[in-house]
C-alpha cells in the first residue's frame, strides 16, 4: 500500500498476468482498488508493454510530450450471497439468496505533468435480492468525475482535485469509500494536499453523492449534507503515522432515537499506526461535539487493531486482537444525544454481513490468520459484542436502531465467528469467501431476532 496515498485499501495487480509476475516487472504498475492512485505512464517505454492490451494503458497523444497520455481500464466484481436473518430477522426477512455485481470502466487522461482529467462510469446491480437498499443498486451512472493538478517544489508537492472523487482514511473505521457494499461511496468536493517527506496537510470541503436508482446518469450531490476536514500526517522514523484532524459533518434533517433535526457535528479524531519486529498496530480515538436540533452531542467512540506476525514459522501465523467501543445515548429526555454518528463507515469493517453498526457498542475480536502459500489468507475470528449502554438500541450496519432494543434488556448482544479466505488466481483475478455465524442475546431475541448465518462468495477482475 502506498502510504502517501493516507488510503488503507487493498492493492491489487496488473492485467492479464498469469504468466509474468509482477517480480518479473518491478516497475510496471500495480493496479489499485482505487483505479484513479495508478501511474500508467512508466509505459512510455516500450519494452515495458508486455501484455495483452497494454496499447490500451498507455496510449500517447504527444510525440513531443510523453506524458500526454490517455489510459483506459476496467473492474468488474462478482459477489454471492445467502443471508438467514438479515438485520438479526426482527423484521422476519425469510433467507435471502442473491448476486450483486459492480461493473466499472474508467478513463484517466494526461494532458501534461501536471494536469489530468480522470472520470469512471459504473453499473452495479443486485439480482434476486429481496430488499433493495440505496448500498444495493445503482445502474449505468457516473460514479467519478475530476480535474487535478500536481506540482513538485524543491520544499514539497502540491496536489489539488476538483469534482466528484472518492476518498478513505486510515482503517475506514470512520471516513471510507465503501468498499464492501455494492455501491462505493464517492464525494462532490474540492481537494487539497500539501506532501513532504514525514508531512501532509489535507483540506477537504464536499457534499455526499446522493444514489438513486430511478433512471440512468440521476445521481446527484446530495445538498442535505455535508462533510469538511482539516487534516495533519506525520511519519515517524519513516514508517509509523500520526495523523489527527478536525472536520464538520452536517445534514439538514437527522432522525435518532432522542432527536430530530438539523446535525452539526464537530469531529476531533487521533490516530496511531505503524509496526516493528513483528508486530503492529492502529490506535484511533475520536470525539464528537456538536446538535442535534435543540439536543447538545456528547460522543465518542474508540478502535485499536494489534497483531504479532511469527514470520519464521510456517505458514507466517499472525495472532490479532481487535477492541471497538463507541457511546449510546445513556437517557432519554435529558437534551444530550450520546449515540455515536459513525459517518461513512467501511461496510466490512467488521465482517461483510452488516450485523454490527459502529454506534453503542464494545466489541472484542480475537483472530488468527495463516498464509499456507503465498497466494492464500485464511483468517479465523470470533467477535463479542455488548452494548456501551441499556438505554440506547442495538445497531446494525450502517447505523439503524434495531427495534424494540433501546431501553431494555441488557448489554449483551451477541457472539459471532468469522471464516474469511483471500486468494489471487492470477495477478489480475482475486477470490473471497467469508461465512459468519451470529447467535444472538437474549435482548435481540425478545426483539423478534434469532441467530443469523451468511455466506459470500467474490470474484474480482480488474484490467
Amino acid at each position: 500500500m502506498n502510504r502517501r496515498t493516507g488510503w488503507g485499501l487493498a492493492v491489487l495487480w496488473p492485467l492479464l498476468a498469469a504468466s509474468v509476475h509482477a517480480d518479473d516487472q518491478p516497475t510496471r504498475p500495480a493496479i489499485k482498488a482505487n483505479r484513479w492512485q495508478e501511474d500508467w505512464s512508466t509505459l512510455k517505454d516500450p519494452a515495458l508493454r508486455t501484455q495483452p492490451l497494454d496499447s490500451l494503458k498507455y496510449i500517447s497523444l504527444s510525440d513531443a510530450n510523453p506524458f500526454t497520455y490517455l489510459s483506459l481500464g476496467a473492474t468488474l466484481r462478482e459477489r454471492f450471497e445467502m443471508n438467514d436473518a438479515s438485520g438479526f430477522g426482527v423484521k422476519n426477512v425469510d433467507r435471502d439468496r442473491y448476486l450483486i455485481q459492480r461493473f466499472q470502466v474508467h478513463a484517466d487522461l494526461h494532458l501534461n505533468e501536471n494536469w489530468r482529467i480522470f472520470t469512471q462510469l459504473e453499473d452495479v446491480r443486485a439480482y434476486d435480492k429481496t430488499t433493495i437498499g440505496g448500498a444495493d443498486q445503482n445502474r449505468v451512472d457516473l460514479r467519478l468525475a475530476f480535474a487535478e493538478y500536481v506540482k513538485t517544489f524543491a520544499s514539497g508537492t502540491l496536489k489539488a482535485r476538483a469534482g466528484r472523487q472518492d476518498f478513505a482514511f486510515d482503517l475506514q473505521r470512520f471516513i471510507s469509500s465503501r468498499d464492501g457494499p455494492n455501491v462505493r461511496q464517492s464525494f462532490d468536493a474540492l481537494w487539497a494536499d500539501w506532501e513532504t517527506t514525514d508531512w501532509r496537510f489535507i483540506g477537504i470541503a464536499s457534499q455526499p453523492v446522493q444514489y438513486q436508482d430511478g433512471r440512468h446518469f440521476d445521481d446527484k450531490s446530495n445538498s442535505d449534507a455535508r462533510f469538511h476536514m482539516l487534516r495533519v500526517e506525520r511519519l515517524i522514523d519513516g514508517k509509523n503515522e500520526l495523523s489527527a484532524y478536525y472536520g464538520v459533518y452536517e445534514r439538514d434533517e437527522a432522525h435518532y432515537l432522542d432527536a430530530i433535526g438539523k446535525e452539526t457535528r464537530q469531529l476531533f479524531d487521533a490516530r496511531l499506526g505503524g509496526a516493528a519486529q513483528g508486530f503492529d498496530w492502529d490506535i484511533e480515538g475520536m470525539v464528537q461535539r456538536g446538535s442535534v436540533g435543540g439536543k447538545d452531542i456528547r460522543a465518542w467512540a474508540g478502535g485499536s487493531r494489534t497483531g504479532y506476525t511469527f514470520d519464521n514459522i510456517a505458514w507466517k501465523p499472525r495472532l490479532g486482537l481487535q477492541l471497538d467501543i463507541a457511546s449510546g445515548d445513556r437517557k432519554a429526555g435529558d437534551g444530550t444525544v450520546g449515540t455515536f454518528n459513525p459517518l461513512f463507515p467501511n461496510g466490512y469493517y467488521f465482517s461483510l454481513a452488516g450485523y454490527t453498526g459502529y454506534s453503542n457498542l464494545i466489541h472484542v475480536k480475537p483472530s488468527i490468520t495463516v498464509k499456507p502459500i503465498d497466494k492464500l489468507s485464511v483468517q479465523t475470528a470470533v467477535g463479542l459484542l455488548w452494548r456501551q449502554t441499556t438505554s440506547d438500541a442495538v445497531y446494525t450496519q450502517p447505523n439503524l436502531p434495531v427495534a424494540g432494543t433501546a431501553g431494555t434488556g441488557d448489554r449483551w448482544t451477541g457472539a459471532y465467528a468469522q471464516l474469511r479466505t483471500d486468494y489471487v488466481f492470477t495477478p489480475n483475478l482475486t477470490g473471497a469467501v467469508e461465512a459468519v455465524h451470529y447467535a444472538v442475546g437474549q435482548t435481540l431475541r425478545d426483539a423478534g431476532g434469532d441467530d443469523s448465518n451468511y455466506l459470500g462468495v467474490e470474484l474480482k477482475f480488474s484490467w
